[in-house]
């Protein structure tokens, strides 16, 4: 585990990570889907967050006076629950065990 803090830190790899999300989203079009395998509990933070910011991005107080059809769509949606590895795919790679896979469609600019 010191080795792989240690690797992550050198590399900068969360920020490699926080840097690459907004990139792919600008490159995606509508109807494009984002799949992300995060194999970290602190990349899978930053992956999910970043989804979940995009999907509720530009939301207004419930009391804000104006209508739904004016809010700005959001700009991803979640297609399916996060996807972990089967115990046959871990029995045959047990380096899956640790996965999770996030998908998630582009919907709007």
């Amino acid at each position: 585990r010191t080795f792989q803090a240690l690797r992550i830190y050198v590399n900068r790899e969360l920020e490699e990570l926080q840097e690459v999300l907004p990139k792919i989203l600008a490159r995606l079009k509508t109807g494009g889907m984002m799949v992300v395998i995060s194999f970290h509990s602190l990349e899978d933070r930053i992956v999910k967050q970043f989804i979940n910011d995009e999907k509720n991005r530009d939301r207004l107080p419930s009391n804000f006076p104006i209508r739904n059809e004016d809010l700005p769509k959001p700009r991803l949606n979640i297609v399916t629950k996060p996807i972990r590895p089967s115990e046959e795919e871990v029995k045959y790679n047990p380096r899956s065990r640790s996965g999770i896979m996030r998908v998630a469609e582009r919907t709007a600019y």
